[in-house]
């Protein structure tokens, strides 16, 4: 049924400014314009950063990032980058950044509630003494996302406590680990292909070809 299936939909700014309310002020002065030192010190603790892009066709995509010990370079108080690093190859993300060259990124510290937010214009690209400095194992990524910041501020710890993503679910929280393999193939149908080849295919994926 789609979104249809909402019936009282709010349709303008004064409505949902109604339903909502407006930002404090301490709200609307703590977005900035570049990093701070603050912001700075946080990236080199942030190993997880969520990428949110749109096409031309206006198709939205949010895609994972991850590294150790820190997922963002910063370069400047303007500038930053991600490596891109081995996937499956759908480059949702990076067509998207070539299309319209905009991104927002959520940047995520575990044991850390607060979170930063940063939106901006991208680029990918491939300068290689860049992309050296992000080698691991041994292997350069073969292209990077570059971000320039426009707007940056730190997200307050309310979802995460609530969603208490940090907390250890224990013994009795019901959570099953995910059969990964058992979803796809029940997923594509692919012939031939049986989950117990595709458990040591995804093994070996993320023991071996993380980079």
């Amino acid at each position: 049924m789609g979104i249809e299936h909402f019936q009282n939909h709010i349709t303008s700014i004064d409505q949902l400014t109604t339903v909502i309310g407006t930002p404090s002020d301490l709200v609307i002065r703590k977005q900035l314009s570049e990093l701070d030192d603050h912001m700075k010190l946080f990236l080199v603790t942030s190993p997880f950063a969520l990428l949110g892009t749109v096409g031309r066709d206006g198709r939205c995509d949010v895609s994972p990032r991850g590294d150790v010990p820190f997922v963002a370079k910063v370069l400047d108080s303007k500038t930053l980058f991600i490596a891109e690093r081995f996937g499956n190859r759908r480059v949702d993300s990076l067509r998207n950044i070539v299309e319209t060259g905009r991104v927002g990124l959520l940047f995520l510290t575990p044991g850390q509630g607060e979170m930063l937010r940063i939106n901006g214009r991208a680029c990918v690209f491939q300068d290689s003494e860049i992309l050296a400095s992000m080698t691991m194992q041994g292997k350069q990524p073969v292209a990077g996302i570059g971000v320039e910041v426009e707007e940056c501020y730190f997200q307050c710890a309310k979802a995460i406590i609530r969603s208490k993503l940090w907390e250890n679910p224990g013994e009795d929280s019901g959570l099953k680990p995910l059969d990964f393999a058992g979803i796809l193939i029940d997923q594509t149908k692919i012939e031939g292909q049986s989950v117990e080849s595709l458990r040591e295919q995804i093994a070996e994926s993320y023991r071996d070809r993380l980079y």
